[in-house]
């Protein structure tokens, strides 16, 4: 390989080595004479799920095919360690892949994303799982090409973990899931350290994308007929921590010239051909009343709002090291529905973290009683290595875990199921997404609030925006009848 010719600067050093790999793709192909195929498996959020469609668009663009089997000649794992068993599914999905290597000598196994963060897990694959072919972390995903080529010239095991980085790379292919809606990154990272979350030591430091980048990529993704983004970030509310890469070295971005979140969706809402703007995950702590203003004032912007809670006790939030108090969750709600009095509030609760009493869970239970979400994302607290809550005192017991996340549902149930009946007869703007997976005379798509609807329909309006009447409340979801 001749360094002289490799670029230094990104994209130019990815499309490069692209472009070597696909004339050994097309080199193997033709020895077998056959396509060759590959398989993404992908586990945990939705920033996980956007970095999978840029492995992807790269894994077509060197001339693998994309099938649905993990028996396939390149299989990627996009990993997820938020919950210590996620681990555990990932080593039995290798056991089973191990058994089809076995078939295919051939094969190329590649692991990825946060799991890879994490100095044992890498300890226990060199040690226990030699088979793997390629491992690397949450800030080099864009070097997929680069690692690719390294494996195929040496034929050995290729590693790249890094702890850090400052530099983005988004000018790359990418195979996005739908073609009407797309998510896009505004920042890395996370700074708040819950004390129960693994996120901050294997995403790292938050990193903010330049509001030019981020604005010329919505314009692409208009142009193409996206009509919804969907603005992404661990923490949206903080974004405005904004680097730059400059002349091969990062650089801060002035004070001056940073831009606040608020203002981010107001420039992203005036791009034409955009006509739904959404945005996950907000933090409480960081929610500004000029946010809430920006989203009751323009109607681009969906009146849904994910805000995760995970307690309603001021005592356990503490121990989260969440920087809020009950009351101050309460009052920002109050603030938000006095703007917007029909938005759609949706959250994360955690059960059972340690030193919970049963006064705390009954605050938890008072806080969903007053806020009545539309939906609530419920977990039973499991702890997670690496994090200062594993070895708190005071460690729930389980018995007494299960018995609280019991009626926690049965209250989230009762609550949601109440609160979504506020739409019954409603005429609704509805996103066509896809076919029903169950009834192929039916669509399914989304009002601006995040109901599903379920409606007589045809695959030609997907992608469409189409008025339906919201007809038969089925508890979580709703049937409708298209209107006009």
């Amino acid at each position: 390989m001749n360094s002289v010719s490799i670029p230094t600067m990104e994209p130019d050093r990815q499309y490069y080595f692209m472009n070597q790999c696909k004339t050994l793709v097309l080199e193997k192909k033709a020895a077998l004479n056959r396509p060759l195929t590959y398989n993404i498996q992908t586990f945990g959020c939705q920033m996980n799920s956007h970095d999978s469609e840029k492995l992807k668009g790269i894994m077509d663009e060197i001339g693998y095919e994309e099938v649905d089997d993990e028996a396939a000649d390149f299989v990627i794992f996009n990993t997820c360690t938020i919950r210590e068993n996620a681990n555990q599914k990932l080593y039995g999905h290798l056991g089973h892949v191990k058994t089809l290597k076995n078939k295919n000598k051939d094969m190329i196994v590649c692991l990825c994303g946060c799991m890879m963060q994490e100095p044992h897990v890498i300890e226990t694959l060199k040690q226990k799982y030699k088979f793997v072919n390629i491992i690397f972390g949450t800030h080099n995903i864009y070097k997929l090409a680069e690692l690719i080529y390294s494996y195929l010239e040496t034929g050995k095991q290729t590693i790249e973990v890094l702890d850090e980085t400052k530099q983005t790379v988004e000018q790359l292919p990418r195979k996005r899931k739908y073609t009407f809606k797309s998510g896009v990154n505004i920042m890395y990272g996370c700074n708040n350290f819950c004390t129960y979350c693994i996120v901050p030591y294997v995403r790292g430091r938050e990193q903010s994308r330049k509001k030019e980048e981020i604005l010329a990529e919505v314009e692409a993704l208009a142009k193409q007929g996206i009509s919804e983004v969907m603005l992404l970030g661990q923490n949206v509310n903080s974004y405005g921590n904004i680097y730059e890469y400059k002349d091969g070295k990062i650089v801060e971005v002035d004070e001056k010239d940073r831009v606040t979140f608020p203002q981010l969706l107001t420039e992203v809402c005036k791009i034409d051909g955009i006509k739904r703007v959404r945005f996950m995950t907000s933090h409480p702590k960081d929610l500004s009343d000029e946010l809430i203003e920006v989203m009751a004032e323009e109607p681009k912007i969906c009146k849904h709002l994910h805000l995760p809670v995970q307690s309603g006790s001021t005592n356990i939030l503490t121990r989260m090291n969440r920087r809020y108090t009950k009351e101050q969750y309460l009052a920002l709600v109050d603030r938000i529905r006095a703007k917007m009095p029909n938005i759609s509030l949706t959250t994360d609760i955690i059960v059972g973290f340690p030193g919970e009493t049963e006064e705390d869970f009954e605050d938890t239970l008072d806080i969903i009683r007053k806020v009545k979400y539309d939906q609530a994302f419920t977990f039973i607290y499991s702890k997670r290595t690496g994090t200062p809550a594993a070895t708190m005192d005071n460690q729930v017991p389980e018995d007494v875990i299960k018995e609280r996340f019991n009626r926690l549902l049965t209250l989230v149930n009762e609550i949601s199921n109440a609160q979504i009946k506020r739409f019954a007869d409603q005429v609704k703007p509805v996103l066509v997404e896809e076919v029903n997976h169950h009834d192929a005379s039916l669509v399914t798509g989304r009002t601006e609030e995040n109901v599903t609807v379920h409606f007589p329909g045809t695959a030609d309006m997907i992608g469409t925006t189409v008025d339906v009447k919201l007809t038969d409340c089925k508890g979580f979801y709703f049937m409708g009848e298209r209107i006009g």
